[in-house]
């Protein structure tokens, strides 16, 4: 090969390098730079095992939090009573689920990437008047709940004592406001901006 041949296909492979770094949107530069390892991420990974628990005596639970857009769950350590399986313990287990979906994530969560749409001053009761005994009641419509909240805590009293028998969650507001059957399924636990728990509504007896 000529001078001339090497001299243009060294520019060649310059201007190749340049273009294949150019395109993975890295600007080339002529002083040498060491910034040390690229960081690593893990998002709704905790950095050790237990990190989300809160440090109290009690029995292990777990509840929904958001994570990149996700329901992912976090396992808690509650106050519960014994024999929370029965139904006028049913209130108690979702008050207690509840206290936990409003607080905010610890630090270790929030490094991760969890966070919770649940905010506070909400309380939780069991049923009343002709509801049926699988009833739970909040202290607000229910339509005032983001859709995230309302996913949250359907998906986390779902996975609890709290559900109905059949695992689905008869929750209404205070008031007049109707009790719907609403469930967790697998497309509100990957996208709960997008799909809302799927309901039907109870009619009074």
């Amino acid at each position: 090969m000529t001078a001339w041949g090497r001299r243009r296909a060294a520019v060649g492979a310059v201007s190749l390098v340049a273009l294949l770094v150019t395109g993975c949107g890295i600007r080339t530069t002529g002083v040498p730079t060491d910034f040390g390892p690229a960081p690593s991420r893990a998002p709704c990974a905790l950095s050790e095992p237990g990190a989300a628990a809160h440090p109290v005596r009690g029995i292990p639970v777990q509840v929904f939090l958001l994570c990149s857009t996700q329901l992912v769950t976090v396992d808690r350590t509650v106050e519960l009573p014994t024999g929370q399986t029965s139904e006028k313990d049913r209130g108690r287990v979702a008050q207690a689920l509840l206290t936990q979906l409003e607080r905010a994530p610890s630090a270790a969560e929030r490094q991760a990437g969890y966070t919770t749409d649940v905010r506070g001053g909400l309380t939780v009761s069991g049923p009343r008047g002709s509801d049926p005994d699988d009833a739970l009641r909040i202290s607000a419509p229910v339509d005032d709940l983001s859709q995230f909240a309302l996913a949250q805590l359907v998906c986390t009293l779902a996975n609890s004592a709290a559900a109905s028998r059949d695992g689905r969650v008869i929750l209404g507001g205070p008031g007049d406001d109707p009790l719907r059957t609403y469930e967790c399924t697998p497309e509100v636990r990957s996208r709960p901006g997008t799909h809302e728990p799927p309901h039907t509504v109870l009619t009074p007896t």
